[in-house]
């Protein structure tokens, strides 16, 4: 039995609707949670695109990648990011982030679809 949750991101903070999209794809709100287990959980972002964030953040925010070579870090602000790709992969950088780095982070971010 699958469960869907639908989250209007509008003027919501960024921080805080990525703690809560977190929380719902560990399924920590409910009550057989086991961390071993991926819930059979859908969760549906909409306005992704009218998150709150304020304009030092937007300057002051820095995204890094780093290739494991030398010379190899990559350092994006995230008006650079917002620019490029929206603020959809702003949002799924900060609730990849919240979740355990294991094997089951990677299933777990495949059931969040964020539409602007």
């Amino acid at each position: 039995m699958e469960h869907i949750y639908t989250i209007d991101a509008q003027s919501k903070k960024l921080g805080r609707l990525a703690s809560e999209i977190a929380v719902i794809l560990m399924g920590k709100n409910r009550p057989d949670f086991t961390r071993n287990a991926i819930p059979d959980i859908k969760v549906k972002i909409t306005n992704a695109g009218k998150i709150s964030v304020t304009n030092k953040k937007m300057d002051n925010e820095v995204y890094k990648n780093y290739s494991g070579y030398p010379g190899g870090l990559k350092e994006r602000p995230m008006k650079k990011v917002v620019a490029d790709k929206g603020m959809r992969e702003v949002l799924r950088i900060a609730v990849k982030g919240m979740l355990p780095k294991n094997k089951l982070r990677v299933r777990m971010m495949k059931n969040l679809t964020i539409s602007e």
